[in-house]
């Protein structure tokens, strides 16, 4: 069954498209992380035994530059992928997109990552490994999108661009 949409390709040529589940999983995934992760820090406790073993003063730094870097990949990544329509359709390798192929995603995994370092929770750590499989599912279903759209342009920048760390050595 294919379920990848593109409607968002329907409005501006030069947009490939989407999986027909990205938007409402990463509405469910919000919704999940924020209630385990509220739950459990705040109300439950259950899991967050580990906030005693790693100290605040490493934990909230480190979950500060997290959450600059997640804010800077999405607002990037968005403005030169939704502000800059491109006359003739390629390959986007700019801003974060010369070092990962999906900083919007990426933005979305390290934006729970740093809340699990405001306050770890292992209930909320769950939900996050779920989210980045699911992340991992529709970026992968895109990607045979532009592979078919782009061809060996796209095969290209795979081998270069990691999908979610920047690859030390290009392919």
């Amino acid at each position: 069954m294919h379920t990848e949409k593109t409607h968002r390709h329907h409005e501006r040529d030069d947009l490939t498209g989407e999986h027909a589940l990205t938007d409402i999983g990463q509405i469910v995934l919000l919704v999940l992380f924020a209630g385990a992760w509220i739950a459990d820090s705040f109300i439950l406790h259950a899991t967050t035994f580990l906030n005693a073993t790693i100290p605040v003063g490493v934990r909230i730094p480190i979950g500060v530059v997290l959450l600059v870097l997640s804010l800077y990949l999405a607002r990037s990544s968005i403005r030169i992928i939704f502000g800059e329509a491109r006359e003739t359709p390629h390959v986007v390798r700019k801003g974060p997109f010369s070092v990962v192929r999906h900083p919007m995603y990426l933005s979305e995994i390290v934006l729970y990552l740093a809340m699990l370092l405001f306050s770890v929770s292992l209930m909320a750590g769950g939900v996050w490994l779920l989210g980045i499989a699911f992340l991992t599912y529709v970026a992968r279903a895109e990607e045979r999108l532009l592979l078919k759209r782009f061809g060996e342009q796209y095969a290209g920048y795979k081998r270069e661009a990691g999908m979610w760390l920047p690859r030390l050595r290009r392919r």
